[in-house]
């Protein structure tokens, strides 16, 4: 069952409401991407060949430990387990031989040390980036499963994330040219956030050729141009995600799951009108949101989702790509 939301002015937007998980309902080229992504998965697993084992040297709470694993294979998510169910629900990243930030389910390829980062931890910036990343990267979903067909809408890009402008971006492309969301259709897109987060869906990460990415997002033109030029800094490579059916492009590293983000306010819709052009108008999704193990008072929130309105002052989307793509895509 598809229901607009009350009182909605755009008959582009909507929400879906289902008795079923909300993104096994997902749009064709949606789908086609995660299948995709679930084929190359299956493929590189099936590639490692000879189990080789490695080391990983677990450095934190409870107690230092040293544990064996399968190269290519085990992830710090699976180091994670274990160590102890509490580790695994609070994780939201790894570091990897004390410098690299490392996904929770990316396999280990060689023996290291490893200590689990969460948003508590006393120095807690790079899993803060890895969150607004994150909530840039689902804000993504959000928005891909509640436009309705003939809304025009593509994804553009996120950049990269900057904690202290106070807001978390992600720029699309719609065929309306002045579109300017009510309070309810923000809240609206808030609440399919916090479902989102409800679901606890884990955040996966496959690293793909820029041959099988452009199959990913044939039908998005922004990313097939954006991808010769993500992949010419990556050897080659291009480094997708997926959530549910939801698939992007992003540098990464990512939280593990949707169920670490807290409360969230999907705040505003800039238009940049630089750059736009009849039946393609960009915009900029701004939002806020905490971390689950983060509380904070009304007052102080109600500060945040203020300052959230203000337009980001990251890399826009009309900007050359191949001059920016550091700052574009996050």
């Amino acid at each position: 069952m598809v229901l607009n939301v009350h009182k909605m002015r755009s008959s582009v937007f909507q929400i879906h409401h289902t008795l079923k998980k909300h993104y096994s309902i997902a749009p064709k080229g949606t789908a086609k991407a995660s299948d995709l992504f679930s084929d190359e998965q299956r493929r590189q697993r099936e590639n490692v060949g000879r189990i080789e084992k490695i080391e990983v040297r677990y450095l934190g709470l409870p107690h230092d430990t040293t544990l064996v694993m399968n190269r290519e294979l085990s992830t710090p998510y699976d180091c994670a387990r274990h160590i102890g169910e509490k580790c695994c629900q609070q994780s939201a990243l790894a570091l990897v031989d004390n410098k690299t930030p490392w996904d929770m389910r990316r396999p280990l390829r060689d023996s290291c040390t490893l200590q689990l980062l969460n948003f508590t931890s006393p120095e807690p910036h790079i899993a803060n980036k890895a969150f607004w990343r994150s909530c840039s990267f689902l804000l993504g979903a959000v928005l891909q499963a509640s436009f309705k067909p003939e809304a025009g809408l593509f994804l553009h890009s996120f950049p990269k994330p900057n904690i202290k402008s106070g807001s978390f971006v992600h720029d699309i492309v719609l065929a309306e040219e002045h579109w300017n969301p009510t309070v309810s259709e923000l809240r609206a897109l808030s609440i399919e956030m916090i479902k989102l987060s409800q679901k606890n869906l884990p955040i996966e990460r496959l690293d793909v050729s820029s041959e099988l990415a452009l199959e990913m997002f044939h039908d998005n033109p922004f990313k097939c141009e954006q991808i010769p030029s993500v992949a010419a800094q990556n050897n080659g490579q291009v480094t997708v995600y997926r959530v549910g059916e939801h698939v992007d492009i992003s540098k990464g590293p990512m939280m593990s799951s949707t169920g670490l983000l807290g409360r969230c306010t999907i705040s505003v819709a800039h238009p940049i009108t630089e750059g736009s052009e009849k039946g393609k108008h960009f915009y900029r999704m701004q939002g806020v949101a905490l971390p689950s193990v983060l509380r904070i008072g009304h007052f102080a929130y109600a500060i945040l989702e203020n300052r959230s309105r203000k337009l980001n002052p990251a890399k826009l989307p009309n900007e050359p790509f191949e001059d920016a793509a550091a700052e574009q895509v996050a």
